[in-house]
C-alpha cells in the first residue's frame, strides 16, 4: 500500500498546487537554491455526522476518511480538541514514514451535533444528497486487488465535494457560526494544505523557517503574519494566506448555478526541532500543537 500512497499524493498534490499557485511558488524557490521540497503532513476537513444509507448508518467525519489511511498503511498517532469552534482532530502516521517518505496525515472534524440546531439542519440536509457510491471508498481497493495506479486514481475522486451543490444561502447562514463547516459544504473532503518541511531544505538560503517565510514574502507571495509555536515546544508553523476562488452555489431566487468568491485553501511552512522525552534523551518533536492547529484553522475566514 506504500505504492499506492505516494501515488495518491501525488495526483492530490498536482490537483492542490494548481489552485493554490503559492506552493509551486514554494517548491521553485527551493529548489533554485539547490535545496530539497519534502512535505511534512497533509491536512482534511469533514463534518461528524451521520447519513441514512442503505447499508446503514454512514459517519462522514475522521471515521470516513480514516478507512483510507487506515487501509494504505496509518496509525493513529494523537488526538487534539478544539472546543471552541466545535472541532476535533487526530494525526495519523505511517510505520514506515521514514524509509518511504511518507507525510503524516491530520485529519479534523466538526461536531456538528453541538451546533445549534437550524445551522445543523442546514448542514445535514445538505450532505444528505451525497451519492451511495461514494459512501464505501474501501470498495475501491477490493475491486482492483493491488493495481496501486487505478486504486490511488480511484480514491483521488473521494478527495472532492461528494454531495450536491449547496444553496448559496445555506453557506452563508453555516459561515457566520462556523467558516470551518461553510468551507466543507463548499469544498468537501479536497485537501486543506500540504506542508513544505523545512528540516529537509538542505540548503543554508532557506535553513529555518524564518529565512523561508522572508524568501516568500520578498517573491510576493501574503503570509501569516506571525509564525506559531516554540523551539521549546519542538514545533513552528506558518502558511500563506488562502486563496481565494470562484465557488459554484445554488442561488436560491433562481434555482440556477452561479459563482461566487470564497476562500479555498492555504500552504503551510513547518520546523521540526529535538525535545527532551526523557531527561537527557532528545528526539525530533513528531506531533502537533493544538494552539498552532487553531490558529491556523482561522486562516480560511473569508474577509
Amino acid at each position: 500500500m506504500n505504492k499506492t500512497a505516494l501515488q495518491l499524493f501525488s495526483l492530490l498534490w498536482q490537483e492542490y498546487s494548481a489552485r493554490v499557485t503559492y506552493a509551486r511558488t514554494y517548491q521553485q524557490m527551493i529548489t533554485a537554491a539547490g535545496g530539497t521540497v519534502a512535505n511534512d503532513h497533509i491536512a482534511w476537513r469533514s463534518l461528524r455526522l451521520s447519513v441514512d444509507r442503505p447499508q446503514g448508518k454512514v459517519n462522514l467525519g475522521i471515521s470516513y476518511l480514516s478507512q483510507i489511511a487506515e487501509a494504505l498503511g496509518y496509525e493513529p498517532a494523537g488526538e487534539y480538541i478544539f472546543p471552541q469552534t466545535h472541532l476535533y482532530a487526530r494525526h495519523y502516521r505511517h510505520p514506515q514514514q521514514a524509509e518511504f517518505d511518507l507525510p503524516k496525515l491530520f485529519i479534523s472534524e466538526l461536531i456538528v451535533d453541538e451546533l445549534p440546531d437550524n445551522i445543523a439542519q442546514l448542514i445535514s440536509q445538505t450532505v444528505s444528497t451525497i451519492p451511495d457510491q461514494f459512501t464505501s471508498p474501501l470498495t475501491y481497493f477490493h475491486q482492483e486487488k493491488g493495481n496501486s495506479e487505478v486504486i490511488a486514481q480511484k480514491l483521488q475522486k473521494v478527495f472532492s465535494r461528494p454531495w450536491l451543490t449547496p444553496r448559496r444561502s445555506v453557506v452563508e447562514e453555516v459561515n457566520k457560526f462556523t467558516q470551518y463547516g461553510a468551507w466543507v459544504l463548499l469544498h468537501g473532503y479536497a485537501v486543506n494544505h500540504f506542508t513544505g518541511y523545512v528540516n529537509r531544505h538542505q540548503t543554508s538560503e532557506y535553513a529555518d523557517i524564518d529565512s523561508t517565510a522572508r524568501g516568500l514574502a520578498n517573491l510576493g507571495v501574503p503570509m501569516k503574519a506571525e509564525i506559531e509555536g516554540n523551539i521549546t515546544c519542538g514545533l513552528r508553523q506558518t502558511a500563506t494566506q488562502a486563496v481565494q476562488e470562484m465557488v459554484t452555489v445554488i442561488d436560491d431566487i433562481s434555482g440556477k448555478e452561479i459563482q461566487i468568491p470564497w476562500t479555498y485553501a492555504y500552504y503551510e511552512i513547518a520546523q521540526r526541532y529535538a525535545v527532551e522525552i526523557e531527561p537527557g534523551k532528545p528526539e525530533l518533536f513528531d506531533a502537533f500543537l493544538g494552539n498552532n492547529a487553531q490558529h491556523l484553522f482561522e486562516m480560511t475566514r473569508l474577509s
